[in-house]
């Protein structure tokens, strides 16, 4: 009895699945799309035992309204440093002035000043920038600025320190700290 056995069964079921998936997407006009099309496509090209009988990605053709590629570099305001070459260029090289929000996951504080430090440099439209550095992944950094404690939030000016705190602040001294710092 070979369909008892899961070994004939699941490829069968995966098949399936991908074929129902797949028809449903199909018959979705791209105009009730929520998620960008790019981003179902690269999911259902990557499933492992992809039927042959279903057409290949290749010939789906993608109307151009709804493609998310771009050749223009995106500037954040927000954004997550890799590695110390990366602070470097983003944070010291910088021409403006850069919040550095030194963070941990497990840091419940951490997870509530964050946002609010977020959606108050979002406010100075462009004129700060804000770097995120976790310091279990990036133990250097955190030494070489003296970080003894999270959250420690630095202000940082043409690759200088020019303010610092530890803990939280609510957003009335976030945006006086925001200001002290573009005014500097």
């Amino acid at each position: 009895m070979a369909w008892a056995d899961p070994k004939c069964l699941f490829p069968f079921i995966i098949q399936m699945a991908q074929r129902l998936v797949l028809r449903r997407f199909l018959s979705i006009s791209p105009q009730k799309l929520s998620v960008p099309l790019v981003s179902i496509l690269s999911k259902v090209s990557a499933a492992p035992c992809y039927p042959r009988s279903v057409v290949p990605l290749t010939q789906i053709t993608v109307p151009a309204s709804i493609r998310t590629f771009s050749t223009t570099p995106v500037c954040r305001a927000t954004f997550n440093i890799q590695d110390g070459s990366d602070f470097q260029d983003r944070v010291v090289n910088s021409q403006k002035p850069v919040v550095v929000d030194f963070h941990a996951q497990w840091c419940g504080p951490c997870k509530i000043l964050g946002p609010r430090l977020e959606k108050m440099v979002a406010k100075q439209q462009g004129k700060v920038l804000m770097a995120k550095v976790d310091i279990d992944d990036h133990t250097d950094l955190a030494i070489e600025y003296e970080v003894s404690a999270v959250p420690t939030v630095l202000a940082m000016k043409n690759g200088d320190v020019v303010d610092k705190f530890v803990g939280i602040k609510d957003e009335d001294q976030l945006e006086a700290f925001l200001k002290k710092l573009i005014g500097a």
